[in-house]
C-alpha cells in the first residue's frame, strides 16, 4: 500500500486521486504507525517550509520519515515535500529541515519582469534518468508552483532541471528516495505516468 503522509499541508485528495487514476490504492494518514507499515511513501506538500516542519515534527513523524527511507522503502516528495529533505530553509527566516539531503532551500532571486511564485508549464531537461521517468521524454512539460527551490550540495543528486532565467533543480534522485519540485498530480498525462512508474517500483535495497 502506498501511504500519503497527511501534515495539513496541501491538496493531498489530488496526490490520491492521481494514483488512482493509473490503478493503484493509496491511504492518506496522519499516523506514524502508516508510516512504518508503508510499502511505499509520499510527501507532499505546498505551503510554508517552517509550518510544516514544525507540523512533521509535532505529529513524530520525523523518525519513521528517516527510518523508512534509510531502510529502502521507496520515497517521493512532492514540491514542498522536496524542500523539507534538506538540511535548511531560508524561507522566511532560517529552519532546519530533515537533513536527509545536504543542501538549501532558497528563494528566486531575478529580474524584476520575472514573477514570483514561478506558476506555470516548463520543459525538463533529463540530467540522470531515473525509474520513475520510464516513459518520459526530454522535453516533457511538467506543472509548477513555488517561489523557492533546492540547492544540493551534491549536484550528482539532480535528475531533473528547469529553466526559469536559469537553470534550478526539478526533481533528486538517490537510490530509493524520488523528490520532485514539479507536481506530477497536476501535470495531465505525464504526470501521471511518473506516479504510476513509481506505485509500480520494487523495494530496493541500499547498496
Amino acid at each position: 500500500m502506498i501511504t500519503i503522509i497527511d501534515y495539513q499541508m496541501g491538496n493531498l485528495r489530488s496526490v490520491q486521486k492521481g494514483f488512482e487514476k493509473v490503478g493503484h490504492a493509496a491511504r492518506i494518514s496522519s499516523d506514524p504507525r502508516d508510516i512504518v507499515r508503508a510499502e511505499k511513501i509520499v510527501l507532499p506538500g505546498v505551503g510554508a517550509f517552517r509550518d510544516a516542519i514544525g507540523e512533521l515534527r509535532r505529529r513524530q513523524m520525523v523518525e519513521p520519515i528517516c527510518e523508512a527511507i534509510a531502510t529502502g522503502k521507496p520515497f517521493l516528495g512532492i514540491c514542498l515535500g522536496l524542500q523539507l529533505l534538506f538540511e535548511v530553509s531560508y524561507e522566511d527566516g532560517e529552519h532546519e529541515g530533515l537533513g536527509i539531503l545536504g543542501g538549501k532551500v532558497v528563494r528566486f532571486n531575478l529580474p524584476a519582469h520575472f514573477k514570483v511564485p514561478h506558476m506555470g508549464w516548463n520543459q525538463a531537461v533529463i540530467r540522470r534518468r531515473p525509474p520513475i521517468l520510464e516513459g518520459i521524454e526530454e522535453g516533457t512539460q511538467f506543472y509548477f508552483v513555488h517561489s523557492y527551490h533546492v540547492v544540493p550540495a551534491d549536484t550528482g543528486l539532480v535528475a531533473v532541471e528547469a529553466d526559469y532565467n536559469e537553470a534550478f533543480c526539478a526533481m533528486v534522485w538517490r537510490k530509493n528516495l524520488y523528490a520532485t519540485q514539479f507536481h506530477p498530480e497536476k501535470s495531465q498525462d505525464k504526470g501521471l505516468r511518473v506516479l504510476k512508474n513509481f506505485a509500480e517500483l520494487g523495494s530496493m535495497p541500499i547498496v
